[in-house]
């Protein structure tokens, strides 16, 4: 097994779901981020984020996600995040999405479907489907 599917097995175990794994470099420290989900729409809880923590750092000392020094970061995606990904799509129905295709310029509205690679959005001008292979990047927006 790889490292992240090892993580990902430890966080189902909590009834939880990794949203996602990257490593970034921000004022010249490393960071390993775990971003985790609930399956439903429900919010993470911080109590849930320390027991991941403390779940997977005995796993990252034997096999280090990185070389070199980094931290170790657990959190939620967040209300406005990136969609890299079909289950991205999926954890985001009924939110509103920015989404770039190769067959329009920008689109914006509430994500009302997936299906299959199918994704519908409801837009001002109506309903827009597009093949998630036509994306070329995505996200959630929170309207303030």
């Amino acid at each position: 097994m790889s490292l992240e599917s090892d993580i990902k097995s430890m966080v189902e175990s909590l009834d939880l779901r990794v949203y996602d794994i990257t490593t970034v470099s921000e004022n010249e420290e490393t960071i390993y981020r775990v971003n985790i989900i609930y399956p439903t729409a429900e919010a993470v809880k911080m109590d849930q984020v320390v027991q991941v923590t403390k779940m997977i750092s005995p796993l990252l000392d034997v096999t280090a996600p990185v070389r070199g020094d980094y931290r170790l970061e657990v959190s939620s995606p967040g209300i406005e995040r990136k969609l890299k990904s079909l289950m991205h799509f999926e954890c985001s129905l009924g939110e509103k999405l920015r989404v770039q295709t190769t067959e329009e310029k920008k689109l914006r509205g509430t994500l009302k479907s997936v299906e299959g690679d199918k994704i519908t959005l409801d837009t001002e001008e109506g309903e827009k489907s597009f093949s998630y292979g036509d994306v070329i990047k995505a996200s959630t927006y929170f309207e303030w």
